[in-house]
């Protein structure tokens, strides 16, 4: 393959690249969704079940509007490709850095670097050595190399022979995290990783937990859930007939039914919040969670996960959608996020 490089002529061909990743496994769901929302379009898989090369037949900033006005589900990051190169050429490394030091718009600005490299590629060292060898390479643009909160995002993705390079805004990433990899630090005492969902939910779908007064936590145990939001000030009712977490257990804002949510009952519009996070059969918790409904009030905010049980997960989600729909929930985002796994994030506010 010939180098290929898009230049300001080129940017109407109609034509734009991205490197597109997915959770491990779910890809393939959004390549569908890609094929969904574009019709026509090339892609070929650059690391099995997670991150693939896509071309599509439509102008790059039309493509990114409507992905980022309309984010997928399973699609958790993109990365235009503005230059591709091959790495075992012996001018890659100075045409990447020109190419990048020509950008008007790097200069002087906050610049998050990043680079991945996928296992099988021939590119040497590390993708924090290639990041800091770059960013030595790149003093001319006497730009602010920061990790979060840019105001360019220079992408790198190393993979095969080649190396795919893009400049974009963090925004029409769809995640300012690299590849979308959302890390969190696991604090002293924290009860599980579970909470990671919620702080990821916060950040990526905009929500205030603060704001909120009154949680309704539906199979609670042992309580990462409950944790988060007791930590942002609510008043929490966790519900699970499992055991919560000791440390939890005498807190004066938890109150705790160690029941099946199917055996509790509560007063209409008693909460502003609905969370759950059960390991249970995707119909199996609409039917619970739509139950409890009548105890959020109008105007509450329901944050839930969706399991993934069966091979057609597409399938699964719109018939999950359409449930919640039926029962006077509107959808606000549907979304993978990185910390979940055979599962996705609904967040719905109460008509």
């Amino acid at each position: 393959m010939d180098d290929k490089q898009t230049t300001n002529d080129e940017k109407n061909t109609g034509i734009s690249r991205f490197i597109c990743t997915a959770n491990h496994g779910f890809a393939p769901y959004a390549q569908e969704e890609l094929r969904r929302r574009f019709g026509k379009l090339k892609s070929s898989m650059l690391v099995s079940g997670e991150v693939f090369l896509v071309t599509l037949f439509e102008d790059a900033e039309r493509a990114i509007a409507s992905i980022v006005a309309h984010p997928p589900i399973f699609l958790r990051h993109i990365q235009p490709v503005h230059l591709e190169l091959r790495a075992d050429q012996d001018n890659a490394y100075p045409q990447m850095v020109q190419f990048l030091l020509r950008q008007d718009k790097l200069h002087g600005a906050a610049v998050s670097l990043q680079v991945r490299k996928a296992e099988q590629s021939a590119v040497s060292g590390s993708a924090g050595e290639i990041r800091e060898s770059l960013q030595e390479q790149l003093t001319g643009l006497n730009a602010e190399f920061v990790v979060r909160d840019a105001d360019w995002v220079v992408s790198v993705f190393a993979a095969g022979e080649m190396l795919y390079v893009g400049v974009s805004e963090p925004n029409d990433n769809l995640s300012d995290w690299s590849g979308g990899a959302v890390r969190f630090q696991r604090e002293e005492g924290q009860i599980s990783r579970a909470k990671f969902k919620l702080l990821e939910a916060e950040q990526s779908f905009g929500i205030d937990f603060k704001s909120f007064h009154t949680a309704l936590d539906i199979g609670a145990a042992p309580g990462g859930w409950t944790s988060f939001l007791l930590e942002r000030g609510l008043q929490v009712t966790a519900v699970d007939p499992a055991l919560m977490h000791e440390s939890l257990r005498n807190h004066p804002g938890l109150r705790i039914f160690k029941k099946n949510a199917s055996e509790v009952h509560f007063q209409e519009g008693e909460f502003d919040l609905l969370v759950c996070d059960m390991s249970w059969s995707p119909k199996q918790m609409v039917k619970l969670v739509t139950e409890l409904l009548p105890s959020l009030r109008a105007g509450g905010t329901a944050v839930v996960t969706v399991k993934l049980m069966h091979k057609k997960p597409m399938a699964l989600v719109d018939d999950v959608i359409s449930s919640f729909e039926a029962a006077n929930m509107q959808i606000q985002r549907a979304k993978q996020l990185f910390h979940n796994r055979d599962e996705i994030t609904l967040y719905m506010i109460k008509y």
